[in-house]
């Protein structure tokens, strides 16, 4: 199948009033070149506070050196790059620029990450869920069901979160290629990958030259440890990246948050990050035996992200014995499936020590009452 067969189409999922929309014209858009910049209305001296001298000034809406160095890290072309305030903004941007207010359908499988229904809310879109099945191998998803639901509720995005937030599984590649190639022209289906790098799975982006109706988001939020940065990338073909971009805010990422991300993904600092994750995925491991051997414990369930779902008895009683020792944790009982679990971050070995001391706390207090 050829590149421009493939992507036949694509365009037409997009909002047919933004499909040639060029959004806000910001003095950072062109590409002006000059020594004395007085088109921005920016104050000419730095902040005296500002010891770069350099945030007087706004920032590249995408900068070419965070593109280029991101593009690398995820191995696909620039052109294919949205780079964001965390994966949140690109969620908003996909449901704002394919949904048509109470017309074009959002497919999410619940439980997961709350963002994709919150967007599809503030939009007007209506919300179709597909719940996960909970079996012996832990939660899984109802494919053919998300396919139908897709196509009878005239869905423009299906959000899998592969690892999912917050059971842990991750897809197959083979089922989310399955899926893209029934949707071929009726939906995109985006990949959340803010978790993959703790897990054993190749990136959906190898799926991408074969089928263009899929998108994937990554984040370095996680793996690279730059929360507080909000950098979040969307990666998908290079028409609906360019939509994207021109309903985007004029300058959504702050020269810092940049500068802190490129020192990031400087080699020597991705060798020392990949040591980290191989360190947590042996305090996931570590983790998982310790809660799964515990009285009380009902369930650990497998996880291919940085956090552990579980199962108690008690929950309230779980959440309290580890918030008394200092311990927050996600209470996930409001979640579809989810009444009795709570989702627990991996942490240093000191802070995952803390956690099963706090929960073997529980079974000796019970037995000293009995």
């Amino acid at each position: 199948m050829s590149a421009d067969s493939n992507n036949r189409g694509l365009l037409e999922l997009v909002r047919p009033d933004l499909r040639a929309f060029g959004g806000y014209g910001s003095a950072r858009k062109t590409n002006a070149s000059g020594a004395i910049w007085l088109n921005a209305n920016e104050s000419p001296w730095a902040n005296p506070s500002d010891a770069s001298s350099r945030c007087h000034r706004y920032p590249s809406p995408q900068p070419e050196a965070l593109r280029d160095a991101l593009a690398g890290l995820y191995e696909v072309q620039a052109p294919q790059l949205l780079i964001g305030r965390g994966s949140d903004e690109a969620i908003d941007l996909l449901v704002r620029a394919l949904c048509r207010p109470g017309q074009d359908a959002v497919v999410i499988a619940p439980p997961v990450f709350g963002m994709y229904a919150v967007s599809a809310k503030l939009q007007g879109a209506p919300l179709i869920e597909v719940p996960l099945r909970d079996g012996d191998d832990g939660f899984s998803l109802d494919l053919a069901g998300i396919a139908e639901a897709a196509e009878s509720g005239h869905a423009r995005l299906v959000f899998l979160c592969s690892p999912s937030n917050p059971t842990g599984q991750a897809m197959a590649l083979s089922d989310i290629a399955g899926l893209a190639k029934r949707l071929e022209g009726r939906a995109l289906v985006v990949v959340d990958e803010a978790y993959v790098e703790f897990s054993g799975i190749p990136s959906a982006t190898t799926l991408m030259a074969e089928h263009a109706n899929i998108a994937v988001l990554r984040t370095l939020s996680k793996a690279h440890a730059l929360a507080a940065a909000r950098i979040g990338v969307l990666i998908a073909q290079p028409e609906i990246i360019a939509v994207l971009r021109n309903c985007q805010a004029p300058y959504p990422l702050p020269t810092p948050c940049v500068d802190l991300a490129l020192a990031a993904l400087q080699p020597e600092v991705l060798e020392r990050t990949r040591e980290r994750i191989a360190q947590l995925r042996n305090e996931r491991d570590r983790l998982f035996a310790a809660l799964a051997a515990l009285p009380g414990v009902r369930r650990v369930y497998p996880s291919q992200g940085n956090f552990l779902l579980v199962r108690f008895d008690d929950a309230q009683a779980a959440f309290d014995a580890l918030y008394g020792a200092g311990v927050v944790v996600r209470d996930q009982r409001a979640a579809a499936q989810l009444s009795d679990a709570l989702r627990i971050s991996i942490g240093s070995p000191e802070e995952n020590d803390a956690v099963i001391a706090a929960l073997s706390g529980i079974a000796v207090n019970k037995e000293t009452a009995a």
